[in-house]
């Protein structure tokens, strides 16, 4: 099984869009599983259910801010690189799917009533959500190179 499909499975276990991206790969940036679910639960949904920057997309952007990310105070090298992978990261995302907001993606915005109403009879979490977590890890495999 290729590790887009274990995300993708992890996500249709019961675990969100970004807990699928993130834990599916940090262990090979040195990170455990568990803490990795724990720090990635807040970003599901458009980052705590209120349809902004979708889950996989967040997922991937901590992926990419764990293996490249500025921790040195005066590194600003490490962050200027981290900035361009995540617009690069975004601009792909955004030639396959037209957005990286989660209301845009849904086509409905799932911090309100109605619209988590219209997402769970249309069974969107089922439909659209697994092609964006596939989307997502298979960019951030080749971007990170992560396989």
């Amino acid at each position: 099984m290729s590790k887009s499909d274990c995300a993708v499975k992890c996500f249709n276990s019961g675990f969100n869009c970004s807990q699928a991206i993130f834990s599916t790969y940090c262990e090979q940036l040195g990170l455990d599983k568990e803490t990795a679910l724990k720090i990635s639960c807040s970003f599901g949904a458009g980052i705590g259910s209120m349809g902004e920057t979708c889950g996989a997309v967040t997922g991937a952007f901590m992926l990419i801010g764990l293996k490249c990310g500025k921790y040195i105070s005066d590194d600003t090298v490490s962050k200027e690189h981290t900035y361009k992978l995540i617009n690069d990261f975004t601009a792909k995302f955004k030639d396959i799917n037209g957005s990286i907001k989660c209301r845009d993606l849904l086509s409905c915005d799932i911090s309100t009533a109605e619209g988590l109403k219209y997402a769970r009879e249309k069974g969107l979490w089922n439909t659209l959500c697994p092609k964006f977590v596939n989307d997502s890890a298979k960019i951030i495999e080749e971007m990170l190179d992560l396989k």
